[in-house]
């Protein structure tokens, strides 16, 4: 099987981070996508993602897998190796909420402010912004930010006891705002106790 992405961006990250945790790095073939030349954008990839974004799952029977969480899911399901979605229905449930959590309030709020409120990609592949939008969404990753220090002030993982994709969404979502210029509030002592701890993770750390 083939993933679409661009190896430094954010959400292929996720999927190279989830791959690594499975020890199945080297079960697929990375195909690179030339996001800056507007390969995203042409029929032959949107044929693959309406949404023209990466990364892009493309399994052996040809069917194709877009969505970090759903790429994930695949990967989790496909791979030996820990669970990064949960074993328990109760465990899956809590999972899945914190990593949207971490998604709305966190990754997705700096990628709007960065496409919106910055020269983001550039004028060719941003088009119209936002920045009143942009802005706004920079608060809401800093209080998604605030919420994950108080979450881990009582347990060892986004979603628990236990490492899940919700970690990895939320360590992404703190590299990408560290791309974006946007700093970590002071004090979050718990919050910088974890990232450091995930930097060291051998997924994460390489």
């Amino acid at each position: 099987m083939k993933i679409y992405d661009v190896a430094a961006y954010p959400n292929p990250a996720r999927v190279r981070i989830a791959l690594a945790e499975k020890n199945a790095t080297d079960k697929v073939e990375f195909v690179d996508v030339d996001v800056m030349g507007g390969e995203h954008r042409t029929p032959a990839f949107l044929a693959k993602n309406p949404n023209g974004a990466v990364p892009v799952l493309e399994l052996d029977d040809g069917t194709t897998i877009s969505e970090c969480t759903a790429i994930t899911e695949y990967i989790d399901h496909a791979f030996e190796g820990p669970s990064l979605g949960g074993k328990t229905a109760k465990e899956r449930a809590v999972v899945h909420m914190m990593q949207r959590r971490m998604e709305s309030g966190l990754l997705d709020a700096v990628g709007a402010y960065f496409h919106n409120a910055t020269p983001g990609l550039g004028p060719d592949l941003e088009g119209d912004q936002n920045k009143a939008w942009g802005e706004k969404q920079k608060q809401t990753a800093l209080k998604g930010m605030q919420y994950l220090n108080s979450v881990l002030a009582d347990q060892p993982y986004v979603a628990g006891e236990q490492f899940s994709m919700a970690d990895i969404t939320a360590f992404a979502g703190l590299a990408f705002a560290e791309f974006a210029k946007i700093d970590i509030p002071e004090g979050l002592s718990n919050l910088a106790a974890w990232r450091k701890t995930m930097a060291a993770r051998p997924s994460i750390a390489g």
